[in-house]
């Protein structure tokens, strides 16, 4: 049986909507120190999500694994390569939305992220790739891997950073100060040598 690339092309052109929607949106291609990491794992002031991948970067790939979860449970007949088309439209809204102008003002009045001025698109697209890897572990690993993987992930965030999907969210709906002043412990510089 030959599979179609359809849906294949179809997650990529609504990747390259998504990033396109961002660029006309006003969204910087990459961040405005002019340079492009491949890691960066303690951003300067300014430059959170601004890089390719980031401690950020775990929580997409999370959302790979949620988001192929949620689609076996309602969407189970389509072939993977239109649930992964599904996840990829998931994904792109939550860019789409993450980097409005509302969202990010929400952010820095009522987070630890004063600083944080949305995504870079070359961040967005690498954050799209994190679901996508997420989106396939979680269709070749048992349920049980999945839960624990997405567990690690959370662990291993809130150990670098003292953030991550979970914390994320909680903070964003519900800003708490003792979760505030925790996680500003997270952004002091470390100690020089």
């Amino acid at each position: 049986m030959q599979r179609s690339l359809t849906p294949y092309l179809v997650a990529a052109l609504i990747t390259l909507a998504g990033l396109v929607w961002l660029y006309l949106a006003g969204r910087n291609l990459i961040c405005p120190c002019g340079t492009v990491k491949l890691w960066d794992g303690w951003p300067a002031p300014g430059e959170s999500s601004q890089h390719l991948f980031d401690w950020y970067s775990l929580s997409h790939v999370i959302h790979g694994i949620l988001f192929y979860g949620l689609l076996w449970l309602v969407a189970r007949r389509l072939s993977f390569g239109w649930r992964l088309a599904l996840a990829t439209a998931l994904e792109v809204v939550w860019e789409v939305v993450e980097n409005s102008a509302t969202v990010i003002e929400h952010y820095r009045s009522n987070t630890v992220s004063v600083d944080y001025n949305g995504d870079s698109i070359v961040n967005v697209l690498a954050d799209i790739v994190a679901m996508w890897l997420g989106f396939w572990l979680a269709r070749v690993f048992p349920v049980w891997l999945s839960v624990v993987t997405i567990l690690v992930l959370e662990i291993v965030a809130l150990m670098a950073v003292r953030d991550g999907l979970a914390l994320n969210i909680l903070s964003f709906v519900w800003p708490m100060d003792a979760i505030i002043e925790w996680q500003a412990g997270a952004y002091a510089p470390p100690p020089a040598p």
